[in-house]
This record gives C-alpha cells, sequence and structure tokens, in this order.
C-alpha cells in the first residue's frame, strides 16, 4: 500500500500502552507531513467473561488497551493541534459504553471511560479550535469478537449464562463494516462535527430504552435521593413532609443506627482532636 500511495501514508508499527513509543510515532507523523488535521483512537478488542472470572492481568491489559491507549495518543497529539489551532479526535467507543450486557463488564468499564473522557476532553479543548467526536458503532460483521478477542476462563456458576447469550449473538443481526468508510469521511469534513455520532442502525433504539429505562429508576428513588441534599433534622422534615407514597422506607432499629454511625464515622484524612469529633 505504501508503495501506492508514495508519501500520503506512513505506516509506522505501535503499541498504545508503551507511552514514550506513542509520543515518538505522533512527533513522526507530525514531522513527516507537517501538520496533524485528524486523529482517530481505533485501538481496542473485546474482552468476555463474567466479572468474577476475569483475572487481574486480563484487566489491566483491557483498561491499558482500550482506555490508556487514547488517552496516550490524544495527549501526544494536542501540542500539535493546540498550535495549530484546529484538528479533530475521534475516540471510538461503541454503544457499549452507553449499554451493558452480561459477560463483558471490563470492556464495558473501558468503553465508559472513553465516553466520560472524550465528554469532558471535548470542554476542555474547544477554546483551542479542536473538536472531538465519539464514535459508537452497534454491531458489525468484525472480528472483534473473534480470534481478535480475549476470553477468561469460565467459572462453572456461569455456563448456563454464557450459553444464552451466545445464542442472542449468533442471532442478532451485524453490519458491514465497509459501509462505516464514507460516513467517517463526512463526519470529518462536517464543520461542526457532534459530540457524538452512532454506527449503525440498531445503536439508537437501544440507546432509547436504556435511557428510557434509567430515567424512570432515578425518578422512582428521587425520594430517597432527596435525603442525601440535607442532614438532621431539615433533612427529617422534608422527609416528613413530602407525600406519603414518597415515604415508603420507615424509619427502624436498622435504619436508626445506619444514621448513627454516618454521623459518627470519620475518614482518616479528615479526624480531628476537637470537643465534637465522635467515635463509635
Amino acid at each position: 500500500m505504501k508503495e501506492r500511495t508514495d508519501d500520503r501514508l506512513l505506516p509506522l508499527a505501535l503499541d498504545v500502552t508503551d507511552r514514550a513509543a506513542v509520543v515518538a510515532a505522533v512527533d513522526r507523523a507530525h514531522e513527516h507531513f507537517g501538520t496533524l488535521d485528524i486523529v482517530v483512537n481505533n485501538a481496542g478488542y473485546g474482552l468476555f467473561g463474567a466479572a468474577e472470572d476475569i483475572t487481574e492481568e486480563q484487566a489491566r491489559k483491557q483498561l491499558d488497551t482500550n482506555v490508556l491507549g487514547t488517552l496516550w495518543v490524544t495527549q501526544a497529539a494536542l501540542p500539535h493541534l493546540r498550535a495549530a489551532g484546529a484538528g479533530h479526535i475521534i475516540n471510538v467507543s461503541s454503544i457499549a459504553g452507553i449499554v451493558a450486557w452480561p459477560l463483558l463488564s471490563v470492556y464495558h468499564a473501558s468503553k465508559f471511560a472513553v465516553e466520560g473522557l472524550s465528554e469532558a476532553l471535548a470542554q476542555e479543548v474547544a477554546a483551542f479550535g479542536i473538536k472531538v467526536t465519539i464514535v459508537e458503532p452497534a454491531a458489525y460483521a468484525t472480528d472483534w469478537s473473534g480470534s481478535s478477542s480475549i476470553r477468561a476462563t469460565p467459572s462453572p456458576a456461569y455456563q448456563d449464562l454464557i450459553a444464552q447469550r451466545a445464542a442472542i449473538s449468533a442471532a442478532a443481526p451485524q453490519a458491514d463494516p465497509a459501509a462505516t468508510a464514507q460516513v467517517i469521511l463526512e463526519l470529518v469534513d462536517t464543520a461542526e462535527p457532534p459530540l457524538r455520532l452512532f454506527l449503525g442502525g440498531a445503536a439508537l433504539s437501544m440507546a432509547q430504552a436504556t435511557y428510557a429505562g434509567r430515567l424512570a429508576e432515578w425518578e422512582k428513588w428521587n425520594h430517597l435521593s432527596a435525603l442525601a441534599q440535607y442532614s438532621g433534622d431539615a433533612s427529617r422534615s422534608r422527609w416528613l413532609s413530602g407525600p406519603a407514597d414518597e415515604r415508603r422506607h420507615q424509619a427502624s432499629p436498622a435504619r436508626d443506627h445506619l444514621a448513627a454511625l454516618s454521623s459518627c464515622v470519620r475518614l482518616p484524612r479528615f479526624r480531628s482532636s476537637s470537643p465534637d469529633s465522635r467515635a463509635c
């Protein structure tokens, strides 16, 4: 491919978990092309297994690649983009960055982290003329769940769940990855690109159902959430003055004991010898 595209392509081998190598590669690319316009963070892989079965090494490697690899490339590119006063960072997340399914817990953790990192990053660099887009693909016919993935050794307790999820995955439709190329090209040519962009028609309906469920649950339990706003008598008076159906969790010895503990527990860095300090 390099022979066919002369100097328009600079292939560099890179392990994104090696921060020094990342900086060197990004600097080399900037030196070669004279500028950086678009940075795509696409390095990542799938990790399958119940949270209980994931080893420490598997978890650390997953986060090192999917999360820290994204951070290292972004950090290496930002000085060049700031100097140019422009640029577009595209971080490839997944529908798995906003929706979660069993047996992908650590992979979900990595993609949820990319979502939060990218959303905050967009606010940090907007004043420099730098855009950030989180691309969230749905299911595609790639090797993501094949030989490129890592699978934890399953415990017998999860065998039924593994069989159920395998059947669901086998029946799920998968989109054509070739269809994404033109979409990404159109995205980078957009003057005001979105912060988030789904890839694939199924992603939006999954996100809508997930967020509807989350909002409903937050609203259902808001009566309990509101108790965390004030302490002491102020909180109790607001609780007692609320609608009767919001006071379903009546006072009990266990609840009173928990309240007493919360009023006297002190974390080590906040310990004090003042007269009002309490000990349990």
